[in-house]
């Protein structure tokens, strides 16, 4: 079994493409870009779609795609993270006008791939929410009922019972679950080379081994030399805390795959899943899963969550214990699978603001502009964003602009040591609320806890 380095979507690809030409030295443009994973690269896309004349530059320290955007699990998800109230404080209904923005991304990336010709395995099988027990079941019931307060139709989420979800996916202990059709599968690393090659094509000059130091008002310093901007993008996400200055803004948190071989026939028989749904449990440690257009199971979860210092591990280094740990998820939830190996484990890291909720800006005044704090939503929800970031760059009054993630400046991390000891913390007390969960047969209070101390709901 492989473990670390970028990870399966880009082994599957031989590897990532030939490196592309560091930025030259100092340099001018309209907009400079900070980072190349989906919000850097979604952002130069359409702002050159929709301005060819502007000098677009993507500065970054890798490769394109280097981050959480070609190692994360292929959901293009309409959902979304935050608690609803901090959306619903920005403007009246600015949930459920959030989400409906969302269910429609799904829609934008699609008709993207298909007029870029840009082959991503992408397929909208919707998603399943898997309940593994009464708790879990509970908790799924809590979040449609949610979900309704807020405007999401039975035609965009519905409950499903254990038949209906058996003819979808047999999972071993499942009672029941939910369905909805607002998330499509891809791999992640043909829609990075996609998107990249037309980014490209448009005129926009991707610099890669290309770290950029620190940014402030019109200026992008990085280790080859300053970047003058009229507008200066920062879509670093969780690399956010390696600028100066940002290290409190966003924290890494890891999350950690596991990808086994192609499972032969007769397991498939025996687990079904046909659909392509994107298949996701209950726990408050979850895991969320794949079925990949190559036949294998994609799986992932968060494993060791965060590094003290906000550190990260750009090669993809994942513990023996996660990849255990996620291995025996696997066998538990699909015993048909248990004898298949696994090929490859890897982890990488996502932005998390303080208050778990996306945010949006461009002050037009200093010329500094950023996206980000998706929490692992970020394949669907950077295309949002960027779309949003080009309407405020241009200038564009859009309904876009009205989103409620826009302006939003979420407080900072506390220091560290509190930094590091809040996060294992809640982590640790979320896995103990699983086991409790688990035990009892019924939703844990010290869950509701955590959520409410956290800052989740």
């Amino acid at each position: 079994m492989r473990t670390g380095e970028l990870g399966h979507w880009w082994h599957s690809l031989g590897g990532p493409p030939p490196p592309r030409p560091p930025l030259a030295g100092p340099a001018q443009a309209d907009v400079a870009i900070v980072g190349g994973g989906f919000t850097g690269l979604w952002t130069a896309y359409y702002l050159k779609r929709s301005a060819p004349s502007l000098r677009v530059l993507v500065l970054e320290a890798e490769i394109a795609g280097f981050g959480a955007s070609g190692r994360n699990g292929g959901w293009v998800s309409g959902f979304f993270s935050g608690p609803p109230r901090l959306y619903q404080r920005a403007r009246p209904g600015g949930y459920a006008y959030l989400q409906r923005a969302m269910f429609e991304t799904v829609e934008e990336i699609e008709r993207v791939l298909a007029s870029e010709r840009i082959e991503a395995d992408f397929v909208r099988g919707g998603h399943l929410g898997v309940a593994l027990g009464p708790a879990q079941l509970a908790h799924l019931r809590e979040a449609i009922s949610a979900a309704r307060a807020h405007g999401v139709s039975e035609q965009d989420l519905r409950e499903l019972d254990g038949r209906e979800l058996a003819e979808r996916v047999r999972v071993q202990g499942a009672i029941g679950g939910s369905f909805s059709p607002h998330v499509a599968r891809a791999h992640p690393a043909k829609l990075l080379s996609g998107l990249a090659a037309a980014v490209e094509r448009l005129g926009v000059a991707i610099h890669e081994s290309t770290p950029v130091l620190e940014i402030s008002p019109h200026r992008a310093l990085t280790a080859h030399g300053e970047v003058s901007a009229r507008w200066v993008v920062r879509a670093t996400e969780g690399y956010t805390p390696s600028l100066r200055r940002q290290r409190r803004t966003l924290v890494p948190i890891n999350s950690s795959m596991v990808v086994t071989e192609p499972l032969p026939e007769a397991a498939w028989e025996q687990i079904g899943w046909r659909g392509s749904e994107l298949i996701g449990d209950e726990a408050h440690v979850y895991v969320y899963l794949q079925r990949t257009a190559d036949g294998r199971i994609a799986l992932g979860g968060r494993g060791a969550p965060y590094r003290y210092g906000s550190r990260t591990d750009g090669r993809g280094a994942i513990a023996a214990s996660t990849v255990a740990s996620l291995q025996a998820k696997l066998a538990e939830m699909f015993p048909a699978a248990a004898r298949t190996p696994l090929e490859h484990a890897w982890s990488g890291v996502l932005g998390v603001s303080r208050d778990w909720a996306i945010s949006a800006q461009a002050d037009p005044r200093s010329g500094l502009a950023w996206a980000g704090g998706y929490v692992g939503e970020g394949v669907a929800a950077a295309n949002l964003a960027a779309r949003t970031l080009r309407d405020l760059i241009l200038g564009e009054s859009s309904a876009l602009v009205e989103l409620p993630f826009v302006g939003r400046s979420p407080r900072r991390w506390e220091p560290e040591p509190l930094r590091w000891c809040g996060i294992q913390g809640v982590y640790a007390l979320y896995r103990r609320a699983d086991r409790l969960e688990q035990r009892s047969g019924r939703p844990s209070r010290l869950g509701r806890l955590v959520d409410s101390l956290s800052g989740r709901v």
